[in-house]
């Protein structure tokens, strides 16, 4: 049985992470102690576990946003892991497009002051027309 954050000692957290990555990265070892062990059982899930999204999925979502908060380390880290887990070339190319499309709209429509309900509203027909036509493909 694994140990919890509480159970799991501060080596033992160290040696899981050197076990998992072949080192302790120095961001690693910059945490206080307890903030490591309580850090790395999440830090693991979602960076070496299957969750509920796919893994390369949950890659491409964090270069997204890693992107659009321009954090070069995060945009590094992201895009080597996205590559580990299968993502292509022009996948890659699309997330390139795409971490772009919700902050350009978000500027446009908040610049123009659109009214919340208005918006709410459209969306909501816009999926009901949508839906149409789906279910008659």
């Amino acid at each position: 049985m694994a140990a919890t954050s509480r159970e799991r000692t501060y080596e033992q957290t160290r040696d899981e992470i050197e076990e998992n990555f072949g080192l302790v990265p120095g961001f690693f070892d910059a945490l206080d102690e307890q903030d490591l062990v309580n850090e790395w059982p999440n830090y693991k899930r979602y960076a070496l576990e299957e969750t509920e999204i796919p893994a390369k999925y949950r890659e491409l979502i964090g270069l997204a946003v890693a992107a659009n908060i321009r954090c070069p380390y995060c945009q590094s880290f992201h895009t080597e892991a996205a590559k580990l887990h299968g993502a292509t070339d022009e996948e890659l190319a699309e997330i390139s497009f795409l971490a772009s499309w919700t902050a350009r709209y978000s500027a446009m429509i908040h610049a123009q002051n659109y009214d919340m309900e208005t918006f709410e509203g459209e969306l909501e027909q816009i999926g009901n027309h949508l839906q149409e036509h789906m279910a008659g493909d």
